[in-house]
């Protein structure tokens, strides 16, 4: 069930609130909680076994890192044996198949292939989970001694599936009590509101222009140029679109989630890219692997070493696939190209050229992103680089038909409105913001009435 949904805008989140605002206190994370095992237990009632089993599992060795605590061998023992289930499980549904087709191509062995569908939100929640028990270990977050507390923070149905990846130190008091009240609801209904837009109105307007340069056969270098725009957009629109519904969400219930994206299009470095977009994978990966390894603090050869296995593994998080490990690998050669050379150069450039430059890296990295085949990957960069007919008159049709779209999507990704509406005084925002909500509403619930294409990229991982 997508948030962007019929069902859950009209029948799930309405009956949700409903039973949340009439439980008592102390009953509000137990209604979370099921309501949570619910949602996801909508689109795949199979895999809440691996779900309770991950919630189990942490719970558990939460607590041991406590008892153990005058035992350092012992505690990092049981934090190891965490962080060894939780990647068993992510490796299991996510990467087995993926090993053994390669291993079987490799050495003509014949490793089962077992085709199992991937268990939503399994690479969001098991980091999740992860970073609970080592964090318990740092002492920077209490043990959660209530398991229902403990199954609210892992099954939270808004960041659930698509995060953002929300670590238990940042939920942990908010799990014992939270501020709760008609302001805080407002906003939320707000932030979800600006979300769905973005996923609904945008997101899905220009998904099109991409699935159609996809199956293109005679495609051109204006083409492949345009099509790998509309799909920058996209990607963008849909998965910060669903971030914002997810702290909107959070919000209504009463909680605050980190940030997930701060306008990453209007950057002047990759550095600065990776700073603004999915900003808690990166946050994630920086304290629980890249600062554990010495970081910076290390010498050159041990540092770029870093930067390598950081990057190689947040390609193969997103995907089991070659294209995601050349993806991750693409990034931390340019990040640290800048850190050790390129850097110094763009500071001397002028602002635009530094802008142009970052989406051009950006662009190429989306073509390495959505292009899972790599044979067709090869020929996509060929053709991008005008290794065939460089236009026909079909791609002016595409770019004269998309192109108000294009400017919308264009504008959408810069602050210039948030700016606009922080001028406006407070008597125009109360007024405008109540019309603008019910507006978005009723515009995105005829879309979804009207349209059949309601992708949701980020849904796989």
């Amino acid at each position: 069930m997508y948030f962007s949904s019929l069902p859950f805008l009209f029948f799930y989140l309405p009956v949700v609130l409903f039973i949340y605002v009439l439980a008592p206190l102390k009953l509000r994370n137990l209604c979370l909680l099921l309501a949570s095992l619910l949602f996801y237990g909508w689109g795949e009632p199979v895999y809440i076994f691996v779900m309770v089993l991950s919630i189990f599992v942490d719970y558990t060795h939460g607590l041991l890192v406590e008892r153990w605590r005058d035992r350092d061998r012992w505690a990092r023992g049981a934090v190891a044996s965490s962080v060894v289930c939780n990647l068993g499980i992510l490796i299991f549904f996510k990467y087995w198949d993926f090993i053994a087709v390669n291993i079987n191509s490799f050495t003509g062995l014949s490793l089962p292939v077992l085709g199992l569908p991937l268990p939503i939100g399994v690479s969001f929640y098991t980091f999740q989970t992860m970073s609970y028990t080592i964090d318990v270990y740092r002492r920077t977050a209490p043990p959660q001694r209530n398991l229902i507390a403990f199954g609210t923070y892992v099954t939270l149905f808004p960041q659930l599936i698509a995060g953002p990846i929300v670590r238990y130190s940042t939920v942990a008091d908010q799990l014992a009590g939270r501020n709760e009240n008609l302001e805080k609801f407002v906003s939320g209904v707000q932030r979800f509101t600006a979300g769905l837009g973005k996923k609904v109105l945008l997101a899905n307007a220009i998904g099109p222009l991409w699935d159609q340069t996809l199956t293109d056969g005679n495609l051109t270098a204006a083409g492949a140029w345009l099509g790998i725009l509309a799909n920058a957009f996209q990607i963008y629109f849909d998965f910060s679109g669903y971030s914002d519904m997810a702290v909107g969400l959070g919000r209504m219930f009463g909680f605050e989630f980190p940030e997930n994206f701060q306008y990453p299009y209007i950057s002047r470095s990759v550095t600065e890219f990776w700073k603004r977009w999915h900003i808690s994978l990166t946050s994630w990966f920086r304290e629980y692997v890249y600062f554990p390894l010495g970081g910076n603090r290390v010498s050159k050869g041990k540092w770029i070493r870093n930067i390598l296995i950081v990057w190689l593994l947040t390609g193969i998080w997103h995907g089991a696939g070659w294209n995601f490990l050349l993806w991750g690998l693409y990034y931390a050669l340019w990040m640290l190209a800048e850190k050790l050379f390129l850097g110094s150069i763009l500071e001397r450039a002028p602002g635009a050229l530094r802008h142009v430059y970052t989406m051009l890296i950006v662009l190429g990295g989306w073509v390495l992103f959505s292009v899972e085949n790599m044979g067709r990957l090869a020929v996509y960069f060929q053709t991008l680089l005008g290794g065939t007919e460089l236009y026909r008159p079909g791609d002016g049709y595409h770019l004269w038909s998309y192109l108000p779209m294009l400017v919308i999507l264009t504008l959408a990704s810069t602050p210039l409105a948030k700016s606009l509406w922080g001028k406006l005084g407070e008597r125009a925002r109360a007024v405008l913001g109540p019309a603008l909500v019910l507006g978005g509403l009723v515009l995105c619930t005829a879309s979804l009435v009207d349209a059949s294409y309601n992708p949701f990229l980020y849904f796989r991982f």
